[in-house]
């Protein structure tokens, strides 16, 4: 289904992100983990082909999107849905047509920059609100919404793409507690009643093990673990953030007070990756 080759993105001498592979067979809800500078954003805008490879390939249904080019990249950016930590909307717009701009790069140039949306598309839109528990802020400008309405509604957004792959990157950093867990729940419910792959960058150890089925750690541009979240141990941990024993796992918490989910789909039996692939 997805499949990462040898993806490298080099900044001059540095390489953000260095020779990662990996594959997913099915829809799966996976974070990424790691400390600042890891690489994880990197590895997420290469995706959706806002930061351009140096080499390798990420094969999607059987299709190079890094060598996608014009119609058919613009396409898979359509397909390939961004929810962004800072929200990404047009704060003097309304709730429902910061939710309607998600179908923006379906319509032709006029509309496009009219903003002229069908009653269908409304409808839908109405109906994304509602699914995320924000409907009644529709009419409301974005500006008056709370951080954690507003990732509710970028995720709405991401929704009126019907995408074939969700991406979040650290969508719940700026948020408290509650809304973290309101955000994350929003993220998982879409990977188990849809059925799609949602790649999630998170800070925080507890937020991973509790809503993802699998587990990436990156350090230095490089994954050095791959696997289920019960795998994710405070020594696994010492080694993704290359801490002694002096690191304290709570200062990662995000203080969400949840039970992890039954996942629909099993992560299977992965093991860690070696230190000295470091």
């Amino acid at each position: 289904m997805i499949h990462f080759e040898n993806v490298t993105k080099a900044f001059g001498e540095r390489r953000a992100v260095d020779q990662v592979s990996f594959s997913l067979d099915r829809p799966q809800m996976v974070g990424v983990i790691g400390r600042s500078g890891a690489g994880k954003s990197t590895l997420l805008r290469m995706i959706n082909r806002l930061t351009p490879a140096t080499s390798g390939r990420i094969v999607i249904e059987g299709q190079d999107v890094l060598a996608l080019k014009g119609d058919r990249m613009r396409r898979w950016q359509r397909d390939c849905a961004m929810v962004f930590q800072q929200f990404n909307l047009v704060l003097r717009l309304d709730v429902l047509t910061n939710v309607m701009l998600g179908r923006l790069n379906m319509h032709s140039t006029v509309p496009s920059l009219l903003k002229v949306f069908s009653r269908e598309e409304r409808a839908m839109a109405l109906l994304a609100l509602d699914r995320l528990g924000i409907a009644s802020e529709a009419t409301k400008r974005a500006e008056a919404l709370s951080g954690g309405q507003q990732q509710r509604v970028a995720i709405a957004r991401a929704l009126m793409q019907d995408p074939k792959l969700v991406l979040a990157d650290e969508p719940i950093a700026s948020l408290d507690p509650m809304n973290a867990q309101i955000v994350m729940d929003a993220l998982r419910e879409i990977h188990e009643r849809d059925g799609k792959t949602v790649l999630c960058n998170l800070h925080t150890l507890d937020t991973a093990r509790a809503y993802c089925d699998r587990v990436i750690g990156m350090r230095d541009g490089r994954i050095v673990f791959d696997g289920a979240p019960e795998a994710l141990t405070t020594d696994v941990a010492r080694e993704i953030y290359g801490a002694d024993e002096s690191f304290n796992e709570a200062a990662t918490s995000t203080a969400i007070e949840r039970p992890a989910p039954r996942p629909l789909y099993s992560a299977g039996a992965m093991t860690p990756v070696a230190s000295s692939a470091v």
